[in-house]
This record gives structure tokens, sequence and C-alpha cells, in this order.
């Protein structure tokens, strides 16, 4: 099997790497020439658009940021449609809104082309050590089917469904719990600035309790050394994952009173600081408070 990745960022550049690693013959594409150096340089097969990779891969991790660039890279004049080998599988890794992973698996049909609804979660760290948690979403013979690329990239697989949205849906539900812990995290940082607590101490004694998680941790870490950008886990991701989590929430009638909140303060710190990573949010409860959490 001949593995393809469109979107080699941050989590596409980690799919890639694994899949190399793992012995698979990857071809890549992404509009970033720095980025296809990169996987070039990692020993992928770079392509000259996504026609390409279609016509030469058997399986496809779209790793793109939004639905639209998703439908654009499967269904454009040059997507993946008509390109791919009939029995192919499109692995749609990219968090987009359910109701546009169930119009392309709608789309689909009938093309002889699967679809793998396989959101992910564990950001950029585990995108590169190929650890990330999948939310897979598809008939168990298409899974089978997928099972050795999927085990390259992920240390975890979950068979959430076998629709085409079903792995989208986890993913809003899962993002509106990591968001909110982003937050409680950021503002407890901020608490601590304003009373005088040390960065460290803080980092000690909530990672070895039970609010200890790799959430608390990576955050905590990031913050009190003061690194806001450049960590691979961009502000824009995370806003974008709870404004779905929200949008879904109301269309089915849910309350998601700490997500909502959680929401506000990735608002606030995207527009603040839009080249930052999630961390960064800290700065806007830093700035009103008057202090700042050092190591």
């Amino acid at each position: 099997m001949k593995a393809g990745v469109i979107g080699l960022g941050d989590m596409g550049s980690g799919l890639a790497l694994n899949l190399i690693q793992n012995g698979f013959e990857t071809f890549g594409f992404d509009i970033d020439d720095n980025r296809c150096a990169n996987f070039q340089q990692m020993g992928g097969t770079l392509a000259r658009n996504v026609a390409e990779v279609g016509v030469n891969a058997d399986a496809i991790f779209v790793m793109v940021m939004n639905g639209d660039q998703a439908k654009s890279v499967i269904f454009g004049d040059d997507g993946l449609v008509g390109k791919m080998a009939k029995g192919g599988i499109i692995l749609l890794t990219a968090t987009i809104k359910p109701s546009e992973a169930q119009e392309i698996g709608a789309a689909l049909s009938g093309t002889g082309i699967a679809l793998i609804d396989s959101p992910v979660s564990g950001g950029f760290p585990g995108a590169q050590a190929g650890t990330l948690t999948m939310m897979a979403a598809a008939p168990e013979t298409v899974m089978a089917q997928a099972k050795a690329v999927m085990d390259a990239v992920s240390g975890t697989i979950h068979h959430v469904g076998t629709n085409a949205g079903d792995g989208q849906i986890m993913k809003a539900c899962l993002q509106s719990i990591i968001g909110s812990l982003f937050s409680a995290t950021f503002e407890a940082a901020a608490l601590a600035a304003k009373a005088g607590v040390s960065g460290q101490k803080l980092f000690d004694v909530v990672t070895t309790s039970a609010a200890g998680c790799g959430i608390t941790r990576t955050s905590l870490e990031n913050i009190i050394d003061r690194r806001f950008e450049g960590t691979g886990s961009g502000i824009g991701t995370m806003h974008k994952d709870l404004t779905i989590s929200l949008n879904m929430a109301e269309a089915l009638g849910v309350p998601l009173f700490t997500a909502a909140t959680a929401m506000q303060i990735f608002h606030q710190g995207k527009t603040k600081y839009p080249q930052g990573d999630n961390w960064i949010c800290t700065k806007i409860m830093e700035d009103i408070a008057g202090a700042e959490l050092h190591r």
C-alpha cells in the first residue's frame, strides 16, 4: 500500500514522518514550499499537485484546516476523486463540521473510493511521535483495509461509528472538554501570578495532583517559560474547533456553559495575538491582572 498526505503542516508533517518511518512509500503535497522541502528531506516523494498524490497513493490522509479546503482537495478540478483508483481510501483527519463530513461521505458514494472520517487528538507532539488518538468512523471492512497506515500514525484507534460525520461529532465533544481545560489553566496561571506564586511551584503541584494531565502540564510549562509562539499549537486551530463544538451544541439545543466561556477566551486571544499559540491566551488575563507567571 502506498500512502499520501495532503497538508504537510504541524500535523500533516507528523503523519508523513511516521508513514515513511514505518516503510510506506509516501506521496505528499502542500502549497507551502518550506513544508514541501521538509517533507522531501524526511524521505517523502513530493507531488506537484493534489491530483498527482491521488494517482500514486492507495490511502490518502487529508490534513487541511477546514471543510472548504477538504472539499476542494477531494472534489476540485484536480481533486482526488477521478484520480484515485477504485478501492482507494481517503482518511479525513482534518477537524471539520460534522455536516461537512456527512456531505463529503454522501458525495463519495458510488465513486468506488472509501472514506474514513477520523479526526485526531494529540496535537503536534502526538503527530510527530506517531501516538495520536484517532476517532474513526467507517465500515469494518474499510477500517481493516486501512489498519496498517492508521497504526503507523497513531497510538490508539477508536472505532466510533460507521457513518461519515460520526468521527467529527466525537471530536466536537472532546474539544469542548479540552478547550475548557486549557482556559481553566490559563486563569489559574494568572491568579497565581497576581498572588505572587512561583511558576515552578504551581507547575509542580498541578502536575502531581488530580488536575495533572497532558493539557495542564504542557500549558503551564510553556506559560512559565514564556513560550507563546512556535510550539506547534497555533491558536487558530482550537478557536476553530470550539466554534464547531458550539455550533453543534446550538443545533442540538445543548447548553455548553463552560465551553462557551472558553470560546470567549480563545476569541480574545486570537484577536490580539493571531500568530500565537494556545497558551498566549494567558497574556490576556495577565494584562488585566498586571502580573506575569514566570518559572
